[in-house]
């Protein structure tokens, strides 16, 4: 590939974009998020106790115990890694596509899916062990937050009992569920972002942009989220010797909980990836890292 059409990719500021708006969205909906875990992660088995009633019983029992910090637990490894991970996924997914093109320069749906797909596949190298420390500090349910292990501890302790292998406990069921969100989001998006081009320009409006990523992420999020719950289950230390994988995980689900369980937290997973995508996608095409490296606008790759 020549240095011109390296030039045009413009792969630094996609990366720089990347990581902004990971963090930007994360601190938006992260208190949404944790709601989300702590409910699907409740087995609803006949005589045992229910913790939570609902979301609002969840979020309120959530507030009482930790207070607005309590809110955020386990954000700063998320924080941490979403820029890598974010970067990863955008950019990856923007390179996908840029080589994907057929020789006239069009991308037919199945490409924009293998080039999601993509997308999906390359970011589980740094969302697999996020989500599993997120995970542990999101279901901590110490009031006194100093007898619960930080991300830290919780990483050095995965890593001294099983080793690098300890951090990617459930990257099946990561893998499955990122790469098929993935392969829904991404066409989604270009899709409607399309829409949304002025005539005769390639640019389009940053409003629209972040309604495209709300309705494209709100999609994917509700047909992704029976993945979503058997990879929170599978993540979770405390059920960590009931389930030995995702097979086992998923017939157990259904014959203990029913098919109902798999949409567990479905409406909260919508109410947090939507937005996320959405602030995500729009930070993305603000084009910050250009503003700050005096380039001009890159726009999405069609």
């Amino acid at each position: 590939m020549a240095s011109g059409t390296k030039q045009d990719f413009g792969l630094l500021p996609r990366i720089i974009n990347g990581g902004i708006a990971g963090i930007v969205g994360v601190i938006c909906v992260f208190p949404l998020d944790l709601v989300k875990t702590r409910m699907q992660n409740q087995s609803k088995i006949v005589g045992q106790p229910q913790l939570y009633k609902n979301v609002f019983d969840c979020a309120v029992k959530t507030f009482r115990n930790g207070g607005f910090r309590g809110m955020y637990s386990g954000s700063a490894v998320n924080i941490l890694l979403i820029t890598p991970e974010k970067a990863i996924k955008l950019v990856a997914n923007d390179a996908f596509r840029y080589a994907l093109k057929t020789k006239d320069g069009s991308l037919p749906m199945h490409r924009q899916i293998l080039a999601g797909a993509g997308a999906g596949t390359c970011q589980i190298v740094v969302t697999t062990p996020m989500e599993l420390l997120k995970i542990q500090r999101q279901m901590a349910k110490s009031k006194d937050s100093t007898h619960s292990p930080n991300a830290r501890q919780l990483a050095i302790q995965l890593y001294r009992e099983k080793g690098i292998i300890g951090l990617y406990k459930g990257v099946g069921a990561t893998f499955t569920r990122d790469v098929f969100f993935s392969m829904m989001y991404f066409p989604l998006f270009a899709y409607f972002n399309d829409k949304g081009k002025t005539p005769g320009s390639n640019k389009v409006p940053f409003y629209h942009s972040f309604a495209s990523g709300i309705v494209a992420g709100a999609i994917g999020a509700f047909l992704a989220t029976p993945l979503d719950v058997v990879k929170t289950r599978l993540q979770t230390l405390e059920h960590k010797d009931r389930y030995s994988g995702i097979v086992d995980c998923t017939a157990k689900i259904m014959k203990e909980e029913g098919l109902s369980a798999f949409f567990k937290g479905s409406l909260l997973r919508v109410m947090v990836i939507a937005p996320l995508f959405g602030i995500a996608q729009m930070v993305y095409y603000l084009g910050i890292a250009e503003a700050l490296m005096g380039l001009k606008p890159l726009g999405s790759v069609s």
